[in-house]
């Protein structure tokens, strides 16, 4: 019997270590979907960046290129930092990625600040679906829509301003100009990005334990208080990570969100890396020059 007991228990191991290997595989095939969209969009194009460093000959086709074409060292690079537009563009790229740091980044963490405050539930609920509302539409669409509002002629803003004594029939406003670009970008970023932003905060806050506001009531804590001296603090690990994540893309943009409201009239002001890198790349046809831009 003793012998028995004393076999059994390499068996059970054995079971144990099938079902081990079982539930890896499941995790495996899972994330191979994941591991397949990266090899081929992010490690797969990493052989492109040696074209920063080559004189690419578009003639040959891209594996050619990469592997025929003369070497230049940092001609590429040269180009571009004495190229005239360079100045305008690392500014516009700094300037408006560090505004929109001090701006649009607080921004979901007060609106999540401000949702955690609301204890009617259906009023909670349709704040949320609204402002998460305009992330699910793309920023063509987007744009198209401000584009039409903001129009001289067209437009529902110019008559409002008129109303209010900004602007006049004669002398209508241009919102699509460059003076008011860098603030198009920051208004519409927050109205696109701000619900959405806020859910991983809202996240971070469902796990306070909610004594904690109990205790503060009894010690005559306002909402005020409870929100900089409890929920604020709770934040504090994932608002650190998103703030290095943003302070890292300092000088990357989103393509589409500037290319859509980039226009004659505002070029000075809008032209920006991202923009920039498809223009001479792909409309010139400059890839040796582009790829060495987005090493910035």
């Amino acid at each position: 019997m003793i012998f028995s007991k004393h076999n059994s228990a390499p068996k059970d191991s054995l079971k144990k270590k099938r079902r081990w290997k079982f539930a890896e595989v499941e995790v495996i095939l899972m994330s191979m979907l994941s591991v397949i969209f990266l090899a081929v969009f992010a490690y797969a194009p990493m052989f492109g960046v040696v074209l920063a460093f080559k004189d690419g000959n578009m003639k040959l086709n891209i594996m050619d290129a990469i592997i025929k074409s003369d070497w230049v060292g940092f001609d590429n690079f040269k180009m571009f930092l004495l190229d005239p537009n360079f100045r305008d563009v690392i500014f516009n790229t700094l300037g408006l990625n560090v505004l929109m740091l001090f701006i649009n980044f607080p921004a979901p963490i007060i609106f999540a600040l401000f949702i955690n405050e609301v204890w009617h539930t259906k009023y909670k609920k349709t704040l949320q679906a609204i402002t998460n509302f305009p992330h699910f539409i793309s920023w063509v669409v987007f744009g198209g829509i401000c584009i039409a509002l903001t129009d001289m002629s067209t437009g529902i803003f110019n008559p409002i301003l008129e109303k209010i004594g900004l602007s006049t029939k004669d002398n209508p406003v241009n919102l699509q100009s460059a003076d008011f670009f860098w603030a198009t970008i920051i208004i519409t970023s927050l109205i696109k990005g701000t619900g959405w932003g806020s859910i991983i905060y809202l996240a971070a806050l469902s796990g306070v334990d909610p004594n904690l506001y109990e205790a503060a009531e009894i010690d005559g804590a306002n909402r005020f208080h409870k929100a900089i001296y409890i929920s604020l603090p709770m934040m504090a690990s994932t608002i650190t990570i998103f703030l290095l994540l943003s302070i890292s893309n300092l000088l990357g943009n989103s393509f589409e969100h500037f290319y859509i409201f980039q226009n004659v009239l505002n070029i000075s002001r809008s032209e920006v890396l991202t923009t920039y890198i498809y223009k001479r790349g792909l409309l010139q046809n400059m890839y040796s020059l582009s790829s060495a831009i987005g090493l910035f």
